[in-house]
């Protein structure tokens, strides 16, 4: 038994579903850059390697977010 592929219209569903994580991780990026950025200007060296590794792991779930949405075209 195949299933069948997504409609036009439940794809749309799904790509605003995963729209609102991305954005949101975006988001949470550009603020941490920010503080980062304040806190590194104010002589406070110890929180960039902490923000680097979490805006690594943003940048690793918004890219997985991506290929599901690539892969769900694909189909």
């Amino acid at each position: 038994m195949s299933k069948r592929p997504f409609t036009r219209d439940q794809k749309t569903t799904i790509i605003y579903g995963v729209l609102g994580p991305i954005v949101t991780l975006v988001i949470l990026q550009l603020w941490l850059l920010s503080a980062t950025m304040n806190a590194y200007l104010g002589g406070d060296l110890r929180v960039a390697w902490p923000a680097a590794f979490f805006s690594l792991a943003c940048l690793l779930l918004n890219a997985g977010l991506l290929r599901y949405v690539y892969a769900l075209d694909a189909r």
